[in-house]
């Protein structure tokens, strides 16, 4: 299983019981998206290593209480999630800023921008940063956002 989606989902569910304990495994499956067996699996997980307990509450209903030690590591994710999310803000904006100067070099001072999201607004940021200016023109180079990717297309033949 990857483990940065299993960190994720670990910090989403520890987040989910803390805010809910009566929070039923179904919930959680459609919070995250993913299958009840895989709620299942994490939070054995979860149990194993003295993060959860469970209680009986009713006849089929279970409460799920985070131990001391679960509300640690609810921190210690929370904290190395928002880490991952700066590295990858600044290794964005730094290969933008690369690309950039690319852009400056061959003497343009535009650019048009292809793709939406987070990472497009890095984008954005980077070139008001670098004095760049975003233009629907077809006639400068083209920075394209696919996912994580920011591709440079210096040609002016880009079509999409």
């Amino acid at each position: 299983m990857d483990t940065s989606s299993d960190f994720t989902r670990e910090l989403a569910l520890l987040e989910s019981i803390e805010h809910d304990p009566d929070v039923t495994q179904a919930n959680l499956a459609a919070q995250l998206g993913v299958a009840v067996g895989t709620i299942n699996w994490h939070i054995k997980r979860l149990i194993e290593k003295g993060y959860v307990k469970i209680k009986r509450a009713e006849r089929k209903k279970l409460r799920y209480i985070i131990t001391p030690e679960g509300i640690s590591m609810r921190a210690r994710l929370t904290v190395d999630f928002v880490e991952q999310q700066f590295n990858l803000y600044r290794r964005t904006r730094q290969r933008v800023k690369e690309q950039l100067e690319m852009v400056q070099q061959a003497g343009y001072r535009s650019i048009r921008l292809v793709g939406e999201g987070d990472v497009a607004d890095v984008c954005k940021l980077t070139c008001m940063e670098q004095d760049i200016a975003i233009s629907a023109d077809g006639n400068v180079p083209v920075l394209e956002v696919i996912g994580l990717k920011v591709i440079l297309h210096m040609e002016a033949e880009y079509e999409r």
